[in-house]
């Protein structure tokens, strides 16, 4: 058993606090949009100029000029702000967005994040995601635990860095990881997928880790 996207969606959606700005990558973290308590002001930043995004529109009701930063058709809101993508991160870089959440190819054990490209295979551009991990107050990764049965929590990222000592949180569709970005490195299991056990989620895990779930405390080395 593990968490499909939609639960690790909802998940992520738990780290939300009100009157937070919050910035969601493409992939799964869009879907945590979907999962917003109706009671709880959030205010949802693009990087390519909009504060204060609204729910997927319906089929037949798509606008091409409203997108995200993902290029998928969005609403906006009566509130909702558009700019420039200068002033967008300046945004990003002046540290007025609480949170990130995005997806990752690789975490490492001390918290360092590869999400923008693979070596030898096409690439657009990095787009907004070291901006968003340097300048974010706190940067949860939402990802799959495994990539065609390679694990993705690494030791040390083989991919090339998005950025050093970045993750806050890693929210797999096994589990959930917090880290220590300063002072001494250290990765936390702190919670399990519903069905999944601590022998498997250490057996696909390389990165080593503590464990402090309830009822639970142990080691991986």
């Amino acid at each position: 058993m593990a968490w499909t996207r939609e639960q690790m969606a909802a998940r992520a959606a738990r780290e939300l606090q009100d009157g937070f700005y919050v910035n969601l990558g493409i992939g799964i973290p869009t879907l945590v949009a979907n999962y917003i308590p109706e009671n709880m002001d959030i205010r949802l930043q693009s990087e390519n100029g909009m504060l204060g995004m609204g729910p997927f529109p319906f089929e037949g009701e798509e606008d091409p000029d409203l997108i995200n930063a993902g290029k998928q058709t969005i609403t906006s809101l009566p509130e909702t702000s558009f700019f420039s993508s200068s002033e967008s991160f300046a945004m990003i870089r002046g540290g007025h967005i609480d949170l990130s959440i995005l997806g990752a190819m690789q975490v490492a054990e001390n918290g360092d994040l590869a999400n923008w490209m693979i070596p030898g295979k096409m690439v657009k551009g990095m787009g907004g995601a070291m901006d968003l991990v340097a300048g974010v107050k706190r940067v949860v990764v939402v990802m799959e635990h495994e990539a065609k049965g390679t694990p993705k929590l690494l030791k040390e990222c083989t991919l090339p860095l998005t950025g050093k000592r970045v993750a806050d949180m890693v929210i797999t569709d096994l589990g959930v990881f917090t880290l220590t970005r300063h002072g001494e490195p250290k990765m936390v299991l702190t919670e399990l997928a519903e069905g999944v056990t601590l022998d498997e989620i250490t057996a696909k895990t390389e990165a080593r880790f503590t464990v402090a779930l309830e009822k639970e405390g142990a080691s991986h080395a």
